[in-house]
């Protein structure tokens, strides 16, 4: 389960304003990639934070209310398809990364963020491994970044019902796959994730 460690050694160290910041949807065909940064106090408890991918879509939808309610500062952000295409999946979780992280009403001067790679903040950037199941302020960023998404492409599957986006939200399944060939590819799909589908 998430704790405070990480930012409780960010603050020891003499930082003192440090968010978690996570994406989501780095890996679907369609949509854009979400990021989230969040600012927690290190005394704010919030009963089953955990890592998103270990939630339920109820239990995600809950939290999320309640990290809003508690959070000094959060910040949704994201990157379009279009982006994702221009600029490949990995600038464009960078780009969503940054708008969230300017997004906030408080400035850090310290992030953690999930994973390995830095996005080029301007701040001190700490790279946390499995990090939305470590740190709290990560765990919170990767709910609010995964439900956002989630509700995206919930809007999305209004407009594009013959995708039934609304099952798999963008993601490679065989049914959207199934999908696609039979309507082709639409405006919201990344182009440079179906190549092969040409």
């Amino acid at each position: 389960m998430p704790t405070y460690d990480y930012e409780k050694a960010a603050l020891a160290a003499g930082f003192s304003v440090i968010c978690g910041i996570d994406e989501a949807g780095r890996g679907p065909l369609a949509g854009p990639v979400f990021a989230a940064a969040v600012v927690l106090p290190t005394d704010c408890e919030i009963p089953g934070l955990d890592d998103s991918k270990k939630l339920t879509e109820k239990k995600r939808e809950a939290l999320f209310d309640v990290i809003i309610e508690k959070a000094e500062s959060y910040s949704v952000a994201s990157a379009s398809e279009k982006e994702i295409d221009e600029i490949n999946i990995l600038n464009a979780t960078f780009l969503a990364m940054k708008r969230a992280y300017e997004g906030l009403s408080v400035k850090p001067d310290k992030a953690l963020i999930d994973g390995n790679k830095k996005p080029g903040l301007p701040c001190e950037e700490e790279t946390v491994v499995k990090g939305d199941s470590k740190s709290m302020s990560i765990a919170a960023a990767s709910i609010l970044a995964k439900v956002s998404r989630d509700r995206y492409m919930l809007e999305m599957a209004k407009l594009y019902p013959e995708y039934c986006f609304e099952q798999h939200k963008g993601y490679g399944t065989k049914l959207h796959y199934e999908k696609i060939r039979e309507h082709g590819i639409s405006e919201i799909h990344r182009k440079t994730f179906l190549k092969t589908l040409h």
